[in-house]
């Protein structure tokens, strides 16, 4: 009876029921992993869904706007309050079975511990549990933070789908429930509904201080608040607009009927590491350095996006500030295409939203296009698979397609008549091979509900 009666609150809230029976089987995966681990019965369960990101690359931390939608596919989590007694956060992935342990430094690590995992050998996302647990505990001081925590997922990892995110979203989100984190009078203060939590779960991430919530190292990456708002805020069928620095929602716009989002994964992670890392990082800091520029010689803005709000004539004023600033040489170059890539990236997304609400298929079309050559050429950041899934997409009728997320690996959406989105997935593929490795993948992906909690109590 409780999974017939989750698996329909899941159809209810917008999830396909194809999409419904496979978080209700990860749900399985879950508890079986819970039970062995001779954990309490879980009492909490969610659904977070990744992200689809529309328009807005690498606009949102600059202060620009966004059209992203929740995705069909992310993680579901089961969660049971630790022991009193021995304060520390342990989490366990269902589907590799990887544990992590996030323990305060005062605490010895016992039986209890050894029982289900090596601190010294933690798998690869455990930094994301110690990110969200320190931060909790520095913010809301005499918190106790005790539970044990399972997941699944069916979002291919590093894709660009916001996986990360995704997982740092339920860990919060699962600790701020079981802690009675959110009757809190600093969490009251703050967070006053889901686009601050958004905005709050990001600052976890990137450790920048949110409101009087002050802020800490993060994960290591200098990323905005869009993932995080889509995976809260979306809903089914619609598209999202936002605009960030503060975050803050601009309309929502449904998604034609006669219209379906395909996505496809590339096969090459779109890891935030090494390298990968200082990339992405540099485009953060190329679009933070223009904002000094135009804080230097004008009234100071929040955002670059703020700055280049203030009249027509900005965008214009402030490339030739950069050209001022640096001599001729690659600094000055960086810096004139990230402008460059801004302003058009962010001036894309009212018109797709035209686009969307009139069902204007020519003018997506050439949105499209644009987005995804401006990322390949003042970007910089796109790899031979996602330029070449973004080109098969065209070539077998898309109406448009473009690549999305960090970028240097990761994913393509492709939007696609109705009629052809059932079989469009695995032509898509083929078309692409063998520019794309063996494990890409591709799926038919309508906008889904937000994250919600899921009554596993009854």
């Amino acid at each position: 009876m409780k999974r017939e009666r989750i698996a329909t609150a899941l159809e209810r809230a917008g999830l396909p029921p194809e999409a419904a029976a496979a978080k209700m089987r990860l749900l399985e995966r879950c508890e079986t992993l819970a039970s062995r681990l001779g954990w309490n019965s879980p009492d909490h369960a969610w659904w977070i869904p990744g992200r689809l990101e529309v328009f807005g690359k690498h606009t949102d931390y600059a202060g620009g706007r966004t059209l992203v939608a929740a995705l069909p596919r992310g993680f579901v989590l089961l969660a049971a309050t630790g022991c009193a007694s021995l304060p520390g956060v342990i989490v366990a992935d269902a589907v590799s079975e990887e544990i992590a342990i996030s323990t305060p430094p005062e605490r010895r690590a016992g039986e209890a511990i050894r029982d289900v995992g090596d601190r010294e050998q933690q798998p690869a996302w455990a930094h994301y549990v110690e990110a969200v647990v320190r931060r909790l505990q520095r913010n809301f001081p005499g918190t106790l933070l005790s539970a044990n925590i399972v997941f699944a997922s069916d979002l291919p990892a590093a894709a660009g789908m916001s996986s990360s995110s995704a997982l740092m979203v339920g860990l919060a989100a699962a600790l701020v429930r079981i802690a009675g984190i959110g009757s809190r009078e600093e969490w009251r203060r703050n967070i006053t509904g889901p686009l601050d939590a958004a905005a709050y779960y990001a600052c976890i991430e990137n450790g920048a201080t949110f409101r009087s919530l002050e802020g800490d190292s993060g994960v290591g990456t200098h990323g905005g608040s869009e993932d995080h708002a889509a995976i809260l805020c979306g809903a089914p069928a619609q598209l999202t607009a936002l605009a960030f620095v503060p975050l803050r929602l601009l309309a929502t716009v449904a998604v034609p009927t006669e219209w379906r989002f395909v996505v496809a994964s590339s096969g090459v992670r779109a890891e935030k590491t090494g390298g990968t890392r200082d990339a992405y990082n540099a485009l953060s800091r190329d679009a933070t350095a223009l904002l000094q520029i135009w804080n230097t010689h004008e009234s100071a803005a929040a955002s670059l996006g703020e700055a280049l709000s203030t009249g027509t004539a900005a965008p214009e004023h402030l490339a030739g500030l950069v050209q001022r600033a640096f001599a001729a040489g690659a600094k000055r170059n960086a810096l004139t295409r990230r402008l460059t890539h801004f302003v058009r990236e962010d001036g894309r997304v009212p018109d797709a939203l035209a686009a969307f609400s009139s069902g204007d298929a020519v003018a997506l079309s050439g949105l499209t296009e644009e987005s995804q050559r401006d990322a390949e050429l003042l970007l910089e950041n796109q790899v031979t698979e996602t330029v070449e899934l973004a080109a098969a997409a065209r070539r077998l009728g898309a109406i448009g397609a473009s690549a999305f997320g960090a970028g240097f690996g990761g994913s393509v959406w492709a939007l696609v008549e109705r009629d052809t989105a059932p079989d469009f997935a695995a032509r898509w593929l083929a078309a692409c091979r063998p520019a794309c490795p063996p494990d890409a993948i591709a799926f038919e992906a309508s906008p889904g509900p937000a994250a919600m909690p899921l009554d596993w109590s009854r």
